[in-house]
């Protein structure tokens, strides 16, 4: 019956009838000269509507299948006979109707009516699908507003068979009709992108469709952000990351500029509206819909502890900072160097042209990546070492400080990614005049891979304790905790690698930058900054070993209980084993007299009461003598009591050795006004009240409460 009635031919345009969808297919199938079955009484699907069988389930066809769905015009029956292939018009018009009725059906019909037509069409699609174009988009409209209310089984499945046949000819249209739903984060939308994920046939299809929209969205953000919501439903379906194979480095890379994008955009008001159309809060935001989506492509993929690492380290939640996403690019690259090897070599080729991009955010996010991939050596090998220093060394001259960092941590990483140090010549100057930047980042960078540096066999100690001299002591003293605490940890590693030298006794450059740093370690043990502070305990005990001190226990005891006395032996080996360097410790000491850090001037005073207690009366001048007091007599008008209190006993040491010099050498103390002690053969201990500040100890640092 459906040979005849499709072989009476029509005019083009002119309406179906009374012809059935299920005639209509079946006319499309013998178009194609395939056979032509003939309804039954209780049809059986056929095994290409249904890819999957769930076990125990019998599916069932309603009866309304089984009834004409007609449309307002009847038609005559169709003589029998053999089939007379049809006009490429009259079958263009048959589509069109077969269309435009479907998508009146899938909104309009109910649910034996949707059963019904969205098997026929998926037959009809088999045989002609890329003839429906323009009816695309009312298709699948039509299947969205239709595919919640199926039940689950076959007739779903079949109706998402339907969007799978549209896609396989039509992707971008699909694509493009399903992308405004995906804003709203409908659940039918997310149902349908996970049914395009895991038919192998369309999936890749969908992913490059969706990949060019999320890079064709310079203009507007929302398509953008449904882009990809619609990457993280697909990509969360198990083996649909396989779909991406031969775009996989590309997609990864334009999600995370992508992310440097938002948070580019977050430091401005008027764009923070962007990232959340759907007002649904932090979670469904444009930033967390993209890290998610990166996830699953690494999850998917296999590299789960890339996403482990990332979340140990806070690297997402630095992708998504405005100010810290390079450092989250950083991470990344270091996880999939240690985890995801196998993507390396298609990373780096990728990387390649994004290096000279005019837009600053795909660059820098570019140069980053490029930096992390060089702690690879079989990936830094695809160029030739003398263009990666070229374009490294280049980096150091950009008029960018955050193209400077980044270059000088490539160097970092492409002179120290094997066992042995290599280009010396062009690391080290680059290293050495980064110490004295402005900016934190590149005085880390140089400070990390400097002690990396130190920490290679045949390490240039001495040469780098001659350079280091004039410039590590200031360091030292650095307002910025990090670069304090990173200098801290380098005079450390450059002792602990020439300790052998001093422990000859050897008067050379590291001795003389130890000696000039005993002062501010010795106050760094009071900082606030736990990392400056645990990071200046360790440096000591390296000196304390080096020069053959023994007094470790006095350094602990000192780093965690602030006890005076341990911290007076301290001060009587510093001036009796070398009495030469007491006016420089005591100048230095000095300095810190006028911080503005209350620790500091406290640290300061204390200090300066045992060193002068401990110092010979022949040992300073008095010119050192006359400033002593007068910085010790202001500090008695400090707003912070404990500072008042531990100037005032510094300042009785002070007066009581100018006693023991002789009379030539005494002061006017009614300038001061000064409470002298009665003079005595041997000076007294000085005593200090106990430190207001707050105390590091091992019970606070193990996150224990204090006894008592």
């Amino acid at each position: 019956m459906a040979g005849g009635v499709w072989g009476r031919g029509r005019a083009r345009g002119a309406p179906v009838g009374a012809l059935t969808l299920t005639a209509l297919a079946e006319g499309i199938r013998a178009s194609q000269g395939q056979p032509v079955r003939l309804p039954s009484k209780d049809p059986q699907p056929e095994p290409e509507l249904e890819p999957e069988t769930e076990p125990g389930r019998v599916a069932a066809s309603p009866t309304a299948a089984q009834e004409p769905c007609s449309l307002p015009h009847a038609q005559e029956p169709a003589p029998e006979g053999p089939y007379q292939a049809p006009q490429s018009s009259w079958k263009e018009g048959a589509l069109a109707d077969l269309a435009l009725y479907t998508a009146a059906c899938l909104e309009e019909a109910g649910f034996a009516g949707t059963q019904a037509t969205a098997l026929t069409l998926s037959s009809a699609l088999e045989a002609q699908g890329e003839r429906l174009e323009d009816q695309v988009q009312a298709l699948v409209l039509g299947l969205l507003a239709q595919v919640p209310s199926l039940a689950e089984g076959r007739p779903r499945r079949a109706a998402l068979r339907v969007l799978s046949a549209l896609a396989l000819e039509h992707a971008q249209d699909v694509v493009c009709a399903l992308l405004p739903c995906s804003l709203a984060l409908d659940r039918a939308a997310a149902e349908l992108w996970r049914s395009l994920s895991r038919n192998q046939r369309v999936n890749g299809q969908v992913l490059v469709q969706l990949l060019w929209a999320l890079k064709g969205a310079a203009g507007p953000e929302l398509e953008a952000l449904a882009a990809t919501r619609a990457l993280g439903e697909m990509l969360a379906v198990s083996g649909c990351v396989g779909a991406t194979r031969g775009f996989y480095p590309h997609l990864l890379l334009v999600l995370v500029t992508q992310l440097h994008e938002l948070a580019r955009g977050a430091r401005s008001p008027n764009t923070s509206k962007v990232w959340t159309p759907s007002q649904q809060g932090p979670r469904h935001s444009h930033a967390s819909c993209t890290v998610e989506a990166l996830k699953a492509l690494l999850t998917g993929d296999g590299s789960r502890m890339v996403v482990t690492c990332m979340e140990q380290a806070g690297g997402w939640r630095k992708l998504v900072g405005a100010h810290t996403h390079l450092e989250g690019v950083l991470l990344l690259a270091s996880a999939m160097v240690a985890h995801a090897d196998h993507h390396l070599r298609g990373l780096f080729a990728d990387l390649l042209p994004r290096l000279h991009s005019a837009d600053d955010t795909q660059r820098l996010t570019a140069i980053a990546f490029f930096t992390g991939l060089l702690q690879s050596w079989p990936t830094a090998r695809l160029l030739r070492e003398e263009v990666i220093l070229e374009r490294l060394s280049a980096w150091q001259s950009d008029p960018e400080p955050t193209v400077r960092w980044l270059g000088l941590l490539g160097l970092g990483h492409l002179a120290l990614n094997r066992r042995k140090v290599r280009h010396v010549s062009v690391l080290l100057p680059a290293l050495l005049g980064a110490l004295g930047e402005g900016d934190a980042r590149l005085v880390g960078a140089a400070l990390g891979a400097l002690r990396r540096l130190l920490l290679r066999p045949r390490a240039p100690v001495r040469f780098l304790s001659t350079e280091l001299g004039p410039r590590l002591p200031r360091l030292l003293d650095d307002a910025r905790d990090s670069v304090r605490a990173s200098a801290v940890g380098l005079l450390g590693t450059l002792v602990r690698r020439g300790r052998g030298g001093l422990r000859v006794g050897l008067r050379g450059p590291l001795r003389k930058l130890v000696l000039k740093s005993l002062v501010p370690l010795l106050l760094c043990l009071h900082d606030p900054s736990l990392d400056a502070s645990e990071s200046s305990e360790w440096t000591l005990a390296r000196c304390d070993h080096a020069l053959r001190w023994g007094l470790l226990e006095e350094m602990v005891t000192v780093a965690h209980y602030d006890s005076p006395e341990a911290l007076s032996r301290i001060c009587h080996r510093m001036v009796h084993w070398y009495p030469s360097h007491v006016p420089r410790f005591l100048s230095q000491t000095q300095g810190y007299l006028r911080s503005p850090q209350d620790h500091l001037r406290r640290a300061a005073s204390v200090l300066i009461g045992f060193l002068v207690y401990h110092t010979s009366p022949s040992h300073v001048n008095q010119d050192l003598v006359d400033s002593l007091f007068q910085d010790l007599g202001q500090l008695q008008s400090d707003p912070e009591p404990a500072v008042v209190a531990a100037a005032q006993v510094s300042s009785q040491q002070v007066a009581l050795l100018v006693r023991a010099q002789g009379p030539r050498r005494r002061l006017s103390f009614r300038r001061l006004r000064l409470r002298l002690r009665p003079a005595s053969p041997s000076r007294p201990l000085p005593v200090y009240p106990d430190s207001p500040f707050r105390r590091r100890s091992v019970a606070s640092r193990w996150g224990c409460s204090a006894p008592g």
